[in-house]
């Protein structure tokens, strides 16, 4: 086959998939040593801003930290925390079951059975959704889950996705998507699409003012982010040696709920973050780490983020040549029926098997060039995936779809968790009062069902994270007849 009818096959291949280019696709070449260092590096670069990060997570809020000092190391090895063990037991199943995409039925299996602890504020909510029997993506919709619209796991779930997809951002973000919207959708789901598409065009290009161009154009043209992206991007100009100033302008501009857990937990502050520290690292993995503890609040979720990005720039191998202390170590301390003998090595050898098979399922090879292994990867160029337009069925198009279910669960649930999962429908779908009119009996036995899972209800009615949203959700569930006492 001559090299015209191969790109042309090509590119058939990867309009079917929804990746769409204007001109004939360009196809670069990388070598499978320097694919492994890369995508090594852009592991332990998260790994290293989530572990080293956790001590500064949320210690500065209304000033910056102070960190003048820091070295990265890891002399007791990595662990896992929530900024890379979701993304490990996905990895391990779509490297046991050989498919990228898993469907959202096995992700609500595999939370279940592997993520029960460690889990906090949005993901912890779609936890409690799917012990109701809520499948992903319901379980991040905007209209379920008063968390969605603002957290930021569409940020800390993503990163491992870009390192599997390398200089494919479309179809890292694609991939992100399918595993953050469990949790999330709207903005945060933008952030997705920002950084899965920032490490994914890491691996062939290494300037960070380049990359941040790159990656602005994942994000749909009404997204807040580039507005936030845009400020950060002067007020760097401005101060180019002043973090603490642009600091000062992010938090006056950003800040949500003066440092409450909105902001600590919202993208707005920690996207800004992420952006200042790779600004102020200027590609340097010790400095841009400083400087994402330093900007503060989740400072361990915009380390890991940052670090994944430098990391892939500078490859394992250069990030090793500091003769910084790390063990090779990934102790499972967290998820269920999960290996506990993983390494940082084993973790990244199943990111290059990954990023392999993607690499040739959208129209890439493993070939031979000098007698060495080599990657034709098919680029993409970085596009928004999932415009805003199209995240979260609003309230009455939800209504409609679920209406049957709902009034099916609530008049012939034959179980305790049918019942209850229809009555939590009905209220954020705002049924309740239709429901409690037409079929009082069994409405006020549906409610009872509902009441009776209490994890739920506690994290309900808890006082995070006091949004607006969040205050609604509790004031339609007490009208509807919940109860609201914690135990």
């Amino acid at each position: 086959m001559n090299r015209r009818a191969t790109v042309l096959g090509m590119l058939s291949l990867l309009l079917s998939s929804s990746v769409v280019f204007a001109d004939e696709p360009t196809v670069k070449t990388i070598s499978a040593d320097v694919l492994r260092d890369k995508i090594r590096g852009g592991l332990l670069g998260q790994i290293l801003g989530n572990l080293n990060g956790l001590p500064h997570e949320n210690e500065y809020i209304r000033e910056p930290g102070n960190v003048t000092q820091y070295t990265p190391s890891l002399p007791d090895g990595a662990r896992t925390d929530d900024d890379t063990d979701f993304e490990w037991v996905y990895v391990i199943a779509m490297q046991d079951e050989n498919k990228v995409f898993l469907s959202q039925k096995r992700i609500a299996e595999l939370w279940k059975n592997r993520i029960n602890r460690g889990i906090y504020c949005s993901n912890l909510y779609a936890r409690r959704l799917m012990d109701l029997g809520i499948e992903p993506p319901l379980t991040g919709s905007l209209t379920l889950n008063p968390w969605a619209e603002f957290n930021i796991s569409g940020q800390f779930l993503c990163e491992t996705f870009g390192l599997i997809a390398p200089g494919m951002p479309q179809t890292a973000s694609r991939i992100g998507l399918n595993y953050t919207r469990v949790a999330i959708d709207h903005e945060p789901a933008q952030t997705t699409q920002l950084f899965c598409s920032m490490i994914a065009s890491a691996f062939f290009t290494s300037d960070i003012d380049t990359l941040i161009d790159l990656a602005v154009d994942s994000l749909d043209k009404e997204s807040v982010q580039r507005q936030i992206i845009t400020d950060v991007r002067r007020w760097h100009g401005q101060y180019p040696k002043d973090w603490r100033e642009t600091r000062r302008l992010l938090k006056e501009k950003y800040s949500q709920v003066d440092g409450g857990r909105r902001d600590r937990n919202g993208y707005e502050l920690t996207t800004g973050s992420t952006i200042g520290a790779l600004l102020y690292g200027n590609g340097d993995l010790a400095e841009t780490l400083r400087a994402a503890f330093n900007f503060g609040w989740d400072a361990d979720n915009t380390a890991a983020t940052a670090g994944a990005v430098v990391g892939v720039v500078r490859g394992y191998r250069s990030l090793l040549a500091h003769d910084w202390q790390i063990v090779d170590r990934y102790r499972n301390t967290t998820r269920d029926a999960m290996p506990m003998d993983e390494t940082i090595t084993s973790f990244a050898d199943r990111l290059i098997d990954l990023a392999e098979k993607t690499i040739t399922e959208r129209g890439g090879e493993r070939t031979i060039r000098s007698g060495r292994p080599v990657y034709r990867v098919v680029i993409e160029k970085p596009a928004n995936v999932y415009p805003m337009s199209e995240m979260g069925e609003s309230r009455r198009d939800l209504r409609e779809r679920l209406r049957d279910q709902v009034y099916s669960g609530i008049v012939a649930g034959q179980s305790p968790e049918q019942r209850a999962r229809a009555a939590y429908l009905a209220i954020c779908l705002d049924m309740s009062a239709e429901l409690a009119e037409v079929h009082p009996d069994e409405w006020r036995a549906a409610v009872a069902a509902l009441n009776g899972y209490q994890k739920l209800l506690t994290y309900l009615f808890s006082d995070d994270p006091n949004s607006e949203t969040h205050l609604r959700f509790k004031q339609r569930a007490l009208a509807a007849g919940l109860n609201a006492t914690k135990k």
